[in-house]
């Protein structure tokens, strides 16, 4: 079998394979094709789709290509969920205690922050003494005793994924929904869950800046995931603007402990509870959304999701006296205000932009060597929708330096001001 062949065939748009995606997958994976080959395949793929068994046999064979994680130990129906990215995507941090608190064991493994969009580990690691890299071992017995855990990749999970993927970063071929799909389901499905819930992303801040193209990308991680016996579904939500109404990694643990005490904003809440209950669905607690939403509401009224969030934090380290004193996490020497130019209705908040601006004030990385100041960040004060007044601050920028006149004009050229705006809705679709 030729490397050639495979590029030749799936340029002119024709079918590879099982033997083909295994023989490329196997061979990119130790190094006997070289960049060049396997980045011709990956644009070919980028414009010519692939079939869904295609799609299945990428994801499966990556899968193959390392570790899989055993917690058939662990009693239950295991359930994770995973986004696709966005800014201020805070969601899995208060979402896992939720569905742990209900008795569903959440077993989540969960990624960095690289470019515009936060990294639930980063978000994490703003509590003092947090671990977020902890033994298989430890990770099983941490999610049997108390429910769940939120830890970086163990083992050598889907090694091939993140040699494809690096190249993918480089050759302009990261938004390919199946290279997407069988990056985020080879990884998942190596993580042992039984059941999954999706969170789509489409707007500015996503990879898929259409409603359409997000969809695609639902169905496909949807029907891999079904493929292998695992019950999947999907959530297609909103991200043209921020979620929620920080950007940061101490200030989105903040306000991650305020949904968990039930003053979190609107947003970001009604998207943890609608994916909270689609997992507690999946997790047979529940026999409809409607009695999930009410379980949802009621482990939060009660406070025993918050303490589900503070035993995570003890059991993997960290200092839990964050819940009641935020002054123990990192925080920014200066506190900026932004004030608006003037008075109208807030139109657009463009997302990735002002994930752009935290990323530049230090609370991202623009590549993966880069070290994160987790004090800093932005704090929205309007959403679109809102009434501003001249003079009113839009938000504020938490930063160590004073001298940040370049991301003050690039967050003002990304809100945009005007007699009336047209709300999007946060939840786009559900895909079962």
């Amino acid at each position: 079998m030729r490397m050639v062949d495979i590029i030749q065939k799936k340029r002119d748009k024709e079918e590879l394979t099982k033997e083909e995606i295994e023989f490329f997958v196997k061979g990119y994976t130790d190094g006997s094709i070289p960049d060049y080959q396997a980045s011709a395949l990956l644009m070919s793929i980028y414009f010519n789709d692939m079939t869904d068994d295609e799609k299945a046999t990428l994801t499966m064979t990556m899968l193959n290509s390392g570790d899989k994680v055993d917690l058939s130990s662990i009693k239950g129906i295991k359930v994770d969920k995973h986004s696709t990215g966005g800014v201020g995507d805070k969601t899995s941090l208060p979402l896992a205690p939720i569905v742990a608190t209900v008795g569903i064991p959440v077993p989540m493994i969960s990624g960095r922050g690289l470019g515009h969009t936060g990294g639930t580990l980063d978000k994490l690691e703003a509590i003092p003494g947090f671990k977020v890299e902890i033994s298989e071992e430890e990770f099983i017995n941490q999610v049997s005793n108390i429910g769940l855990a939120i830890i970086g990749a163990t083992g050598n999970i889907a090694p091939a994924d993140k040699n494809i993927y690096a190249l993918r970063d480089v050759t302009s071929t990261v938004d390919s929904i199946p290279l997407i799909a069988g990056s985020i389901m080879s990884k998942k499905i190596a993580s042992g869950t039984d059941a999954l819930v999706l969170d789509v992303k489409t707007g500015s801040g996503a990879f898929m800046k259409s409603e359409e193209k997000a969809k695609e990308l639902a169905n496909a991680l949807v029907k891999i995931g079904k493929s292998v016996g695992m019950n999947c579904m999907a959530v297609i939500s909103d991200m043209n603007q921020p979620l929620g109404n920080t950007v940061g990694n101490t200030l989105e643990i903040e306000e991650t402990i305020e949904i968990l005490k039930g003053h979190g904003p609107k947003d970001i809440t009604e998207l943890v509870t609608v994916l909270a209950s689609q997992m507690i669905v999946l997790g047979e607690k529940a026999e409809s959304l409607d009695e999930a939403k009410e379980m949802v509401n009621q482990v939060i009224s009660n406070g025993k999701a918050l303490e589900k969030f503070k035993q995570m934090i003890e059991a993997q380290g960290g200092d839990s006296r964050v819940i009641e004193d935020y002054t123990l996490m990192p925080h920014a020497k200066y506190k900026i205000e932004l004030p608006s130019l003037e008075s109208g209705e807030i139109q657009v908040i463009t997302a990735d932009e002002i994930g752009i601006a935290s990323m530049l004030l230090g609370g991202g990385r623009q590549s993966k060597d880069d070290t994160i100041d987790y004090g800093v960040g932005i704090e929205l004060h309007k959403k679109v929708g809102d009434q501003v007044s001249e003079g009113e601050s839009l938000l504020t920028i938490y930063s160590n330096s004073e001298y940040i006149d370049e991301i003050k004009d690039l967050l003002r050229q990304n809100i945009k001001i005007g007699e009336s705006s047209t709300p999007k809705e946060l939840i786009h679709d559900v895909i079962q």
